[in-house]
């Protein structure tokens, strides 16, 4: 019995030749009635048979990619797989050389290698619009394991033997970007094009990638393009992506209804934004926001401008803004003279504003919710000393890190411990030395040891796991209380918060005691 591995190679410690002592005896009988027989031919019988048993052994098999850990090619193949590469990048260039597949050690990397490579095609894409076409080879096999898509046009009962497929509805960037995961497993997105690709992933069912180009957006989403994701996400059926793009404009209304993007959003989606309850934002700029896209609206319909047509295309949404919460000045200087207000709606609203009996309007009357702020304070107590705490143009600063995004909207600061006084605050936000936000101002403490809020113009967004610098300079001519008996952890609602000293601090600032004794925030 010849004992070897899986392998077919022969294990040298189990490795025996076994002889069976019937078979010997039986073969030498034989061999003695033959008078031409030879003694010395006797002595040495070979085995009747040889059975090969397969040893399973426990270690786990191992595929190419782990037995040849991608590296370097020899330098005598650098230049030609570097070829390789650059073609891949190239349309219609097929490998020259005969032995290309020697240059790579795993299918991963030689399936690479046809990714945009003519060479065994027996597909084309004419991807794009109009005039903007590209034409891109694909190899059928390859498509199919990707993509169930594929596979159903390729090898399904309805399946058509066509040489050319034309893909109108995708930019051939998105296309080639799918086309690169599924041939080399990579995914290289790029924020001019993940929305195409996500689209691309989602009618070839590539949900992988598509999971990518979610958490691609998620992870790069602001206030700038909050509402053209949200408008995406509805469209992509993207519940988790479009709840993100929600806490965002929610928290930071003003800076989304003032960014570009939002005149790009659909009617439906401005509808949703006008409802929106929680929205953190004065009535007069989401009106204006409103008026923005209504202009841009009309270059979409190519219709001029002006105020009939941009009332036209609001319609109903028209309404939804809450003109009667406004400011009275924010009114008469603004929705009232905009021209998009009827005589008589104009006339009812001043009314609403100063008569006992109020008119009945079609416009919602009721403010908004908003968000209520939530306060992590970080002192468990709080003290006053005849030579403390002394603010002379120094800096007071303290690093913290959460573990869930927010959005900062200020800080709480002590005030005066002699009385009623009033300070001048510049606070600031950083992460990495980069200033996210700032703001100048004053606030009136009336000499308890109440805590007093310090706004930023706009709330800032604050990623989990990474620190960021709060800090603050007061100017005053009274001492103030300070914190004692500081916290490193502090929990808020779901919300971790943590603390740790910064080297910006002049004034004494650090975990254990001092200012900053309150982060003010939306989560």
């Amino acid at each position: 019995i010849l004992m070897v591995d899986e392998k077919g190679k022969n294990m040298k410690c189990l490795t025996f030749f076994l002889m069976l002592p019937e078979t010997v005896k039986n073969r030498s009988k034989k061999s003695s009635k033959k008078g031409n027989s030879s003694s010395s031919s006797s002595s040495k019988l070979p085995p009747v048979c040889y059975e090969i048993i397969t040893l399973k052994t426990k270690k786990k098999k191992k595929m190419a990619a782990d037995i040849f850990p991608r590296k370097k090619p020899a330098n005598t193949n650098t230049a030609a797989v570097q070829q390789y590469h650059q073609q891949n990048l190239n349309n219609n260039n097929t490998i020259p050389a005969p032995n290309w597949q020697g240059l790579y050690p795993t299918i991963r990397e030689r399936n690479a290698v046809m990714f945009n490579n003519d060479l065994m095609a027996d597909v084309h894409f004419v991807v794009g619009p109009p005039g903007a076409t590209q034409r891109l080879p694909g190899h059928k096999y390859v498509l199919a394991v990707g993509s169930s898509v594929f596979h159903a046009m390729f090898y399904g009962e309805l399946a058509e033997d066509k040489d050319e497929i034309r893909i109108p509805d995708v930019e051939p960037a998105a296309f080639l970007a799918m086309l690169k995961y599924i041939y080399c497993d990579e995914i290289d997105l790029a924020a001019d094009t993940v929305l195409a690709t996500l689209y691309a992933a989602k009618k070839y069912i590539v949900p992988h990638l598509a999971r990518a180009c979610v958490n691609f957006l998620e992870t790069s989403l602001s206030a700038k393009n909050a509402c053209v994701l949200l408008s995406q996400s509805c469209l992509f059926e993207e519940p988790d992506l479009t709840q993100r793009c929600w806490e965002v404009i929610d928290a930071q209304a003003e800076l989304a209804l003032k960014s570009e993007g939002f005149c790009d959003i659909d009617f439906q989606t401005l509808e949703s934004i006008l409802r929106r309850e929680t929205l953190n934002a004065k009535e007069i700029v989401v009106f204006e926001a409103a008026l923005n896209w209504a202009e841009v609206e009309c270059q979409r319909q190519e219709l001029t401008a002006t105020i009939e047509n941009k009332r036209k295309v609001l319609g109903k949404a028209l309404y939804l803004i809450r003109i009667p919460t406004m400011a009275l000045d924010d009114f008469a200087n603004g929705a009232a003279q905009s021209g998009i207000l009827t005589l008589n709606e104009t006339n009812d609203i001043f009314l609403w504003y100063t008569a006992a009996k109020k008119p009945e309007l079609q416009f919602v009357s009721k403010p908004r919710k908003g968000l209520v702020p939530q306060r992590c304070h970080r002192f468990q107590s709080c003290a006053y000393r005849s030579n403390q705490w002394r603010y002379r143009g120094r800096c007071d600063s303290i690093q913290f890190a959460v573990d869930k995004r927010v959005f900062i909207a200020g800080f709480g600061l002590y005030g005066s411990s002699c009385g009623s006084a009033e300070y001048s605050a510049k606070i600031e936000l950083k992460r990495q030395g980069v200033i996210l936000g700032q703001n100048l101002s004053k606030y009136f403490s009336d000499g308890s040891s109440n805590t007093f809020p310090v706004w930023f113009e706009y709330p800032v967004q604050i990623e989990p796991d990474t620190f960021y610098t709060a800090s603050v300079i007061l100017d005053g001519n009274e001492l103030s209380y300070f914190g004692q008996e500081g916290m490193t952890e502090v929990q808020c609602g779901k919300v971790t918060v943590q603390f740790q000293c910064s080297s910006d601090s002049t004034n004494g600032t650090g975990v254990q005691g001092g200012q900053i004794p309150e982060l003010i925030f939306y989560a």
